[in-house]
C-alpha cells in the first residue's frame, strides 16, 4: 500500500474512534441534560469556543508543532469533555466543552491541511490533477469518519436498549412534538424514563476508552509531512503576528466572503439535527433509546454517500452535487415543518434521517475539497475559517434552541439554505467568467504566436 493511502487510513481510523465516542454523546446531550437547558448550554459553549480558537489557533499550532501533533494534542481535549460527563453539571461541563471547542478547530484544520498536502504530493508523483487526488483522498477519509456515528449511536442504543420497556408515549406529549415544540407544553424529553447513572457510567466507559486509543493509534502510526512551501523555508521566516492575522486577512478574498455562508448552514443544520431532531422529534416521540438507532441511518447515509461523491464529483461537477444537497435538505425542511411525529409512523424517522445524511454528505465533502481547491496556497487560514464558519451556525443554532420554537428553527434553517446556495453560486459564476478570459487570453496569445 502506497505510503500516502496508509496515512489517509490511519487519519480516518484515528477520527473514527474519536467521534465515535464524541459524536454519540453530543447527540444525546440535548435528551439526556434537559433539564433547566443543561444540554444545549453545553453544545452552545462548546462551539463558541470552536468560534474563537478559529480566529487564533489553527495556523499558529499547525505551524509550531506540525499537522500530526496538533491533532494529537487536539483529540486529548475531546477525552477530557468524555470525562467531564461522568459527573455531569454546569462546572464539569461548561469548563470541558469550551477545552474541547479549543481544541476542535486545530483538529479539523490539521487534518484538511495534512489531506490537502499528501494528496497534492501524492498527484506530482503520479502526473494527476490533484483536486482529484484530494477528492478522492476526502471521499475515503469522510467514508471511514463518518460511520462512525453508525457505531458511537449503536453502542448507545445498545447500553440504552437496556432500560425497561416504555410505557405508550400520552397524546398530549405527542401533540407538543416536532415542528409544534414551543417549550410550552408537557416534557418533550420523556423523562421519566431516564436511563440510570450505572448506564450512563458504562456508556461514558466505553467511550473515553474509544477516545484514548484514536490518540495512541495517531501519535504511534501516523507520518509527519511538511507543506511543499514549508520544505523551501518560504513559511519559516513569517512573523508570529503574520500567522496569528492570516486568518482574518484572507477575507480580503471576495470569494471568501461569499463561501462563508455554506460553512455557517452545515453548522446550522448539524445542530439542528443533533439538538432538535433529536430531542423534538424522536426522543419526543420514540424514546431516547431510539436516538442512536435512527441517528445511524443518518451516519450511515453520509458516510455511503461522502465516497460516492467523493467518486462520481469529477464526472458530474460539484455544481449538480450542491444543487442535489440543496434540493434534499429543502425537502426534508419542509417535511419536518408539515409532519406530525406519532410512533405509529416508525420509518418516517428513519427516512428523514436518511435523506438528511445523503445531503449532508455534500455540504462535508465538496465543502472542504472547494477551500482546499480555490485557497491552496493558503490553506490553513482557509480551514480556520471554515471551521469558524461552521461554529458560528452551531453556536447561533444551539444559543437559540431554547427560546424558538421548531417550526421557527425550520423557517430559519430554510432562509440560510437559500443565502448559501446564492452566495455559492456567485463565486461559482466569478470563477467560470475567470476561467474563461483566461482561456480567451491563451488562445489570442497562441494566434499572434502563429
Amino acid at each position: 500500500m502506497e505510503r500516502s493511502m496508509k496515512n489517509v487510513l490511519v487519519v480516518a481510523c484515528g477520527f473514527l474512534l474519536l467521534f465515535t465516542a464524541y459524536g454519540g454523546l453530543q447527540n444525546l446531550q440535548s435528551s439526556l441534560y434537559s433539564e433547566h437547558g443543561l444540554g444545549v448550554a453545553t453544545l452552545s459553549t462548546l462551539y463558541g469556543s470552536v468560534l474563537l480558537s478559529s480566529m487564533f489557533l489553527p495556523p499558529i499550532l499547525i505551524k509550531k508543532c506540525g499537522c500530526k501533533w496538533t491533532i494529537v494534542g487536539s483529540m486529548c481535549c475531546y477525552v477530557v469533555f468524555s470525562l467531564g460527563n461522568f459527573h455531569a453539571n454546569w462546572y464539569t461541563l461548561i469548563p470541558t466543552s469550551i477545552l474541547l471547542g479549543l481544541g476542535a478547530a486545530p483538529l479539523w484544520s490539521a487534518q484538511c491541511t495534512y489531506l490537502t498536502v499528501i494528496g497534492n504530493l501524492q498527484a506530482e508523483k503520479v502526473g494527476k490533477l490533484g483536486k482529484d487526488v484530494v477528492n478522492q483522498y476526502f471521499g475515503i477519509f469522510f467514508l471511514i469518519f463518518q460511520s462512525s456515528g453508525v457505531w458511537g449511536n449503536l453502542i448507545s442504543s445498545l447500553v440504552f436498549g437496556k432500560m425497561s420497556m416504555q410505557d405508550a408515549i400520552p397524546d398530549e406529549q405527542l401533540m407538543s412534538c416536532g415542528a409544534k415544540d414551543c417549550l410550552m407544553g408537557p416534557s418533550a424529553t420523556n423523562t421519566t424514563h431516564h436511563p440510570s447513572q450505572q448506564l450512563i457510567y458504562t456508556l461514558l466507559g466505553i467511550y473515553t476508552s474509544s477516545g484514548v486509543l484514536a490518540i495512541l493509534l495517531v501519535a504511534v502510526f501516523l507520518e509527519p509531512v511538511k507543506d511543499k512551501l514549508e520544505n523551501e523555508g518560504e513559511t519559516r521566516s513569517r512573523p508570529l503576528w503574520s500567522t496569528l492575522l492570516s486568518t482574518f486577512m484572507l477575507f480580503r478574498d471576495k470569494r471568501l466572503c461569499l463561501l462563508m455562508f455554506l460553512p455557517v448552514y452545515s453548522g446550522f443544520q448539524q445542530g439542528f439535527l443533533s439538538g432538535e431532531y433529536t430531542k423534538s422529534y424522536v426522543t419526543c416521540a420514540l424514546g431516547i433509546r431510539f436516538v442512536g438507532y435512527v441517528m445511524i441511518c443518518f451516519s450511515a447515509m453520509t458516510a455511503l454517500c461522502s465516497l460516492l461523491y467523493g467518486k462520481i464529483s469529477k464526472y458530474t461537477g460539484r455544481i449538480t452535487l450542491y444543487v442535489l444537497g440543496a434540493a434534499i435538505h429543502f425537502s426534508c425542511i419542509v417535511v419536518c415543518l408539515l409532519w406530525h411525529p406519532n410512533p405509529a409512523q416508525l420509518p418516517v424517522f428513519f427516512v428523514l434521517s436518511g435523506l438528511w445524511g445523503m445531503a449532508d454528505a455534500v455540504w462535508q465533502t465538496q465543502n472542504n475539497v472547494l477551500f482546499g481547491v480555490l485557497f491552496e496556497e493558503n490553506k490553513e487560514p482557509a480551514f480556520a475559517n471554515y471551521r469558524l464558519g461552521e461554529a458560528v451556525g452551531f453556536v447561533i443554532a444551539f444559543g437559540y434552541s431554547s427560546f424558538l420554537c421548531v417550526s421557527t428553527k425550520l423557517y430559519i434553517l430554510l432562509g440560510v439554505l437559500s443565502v448559501a446556495m446564492v452566495s455559492y453560486g456567485t463565486v461559482e459564476y466569478r470563477e467560470y467568467k475567470v476561467l474563461a478570459a483566461e482561456e480567451k487570453n491563451q488562445a489570442e496569445e497562441e494566434g499572434t504566436k502563429m
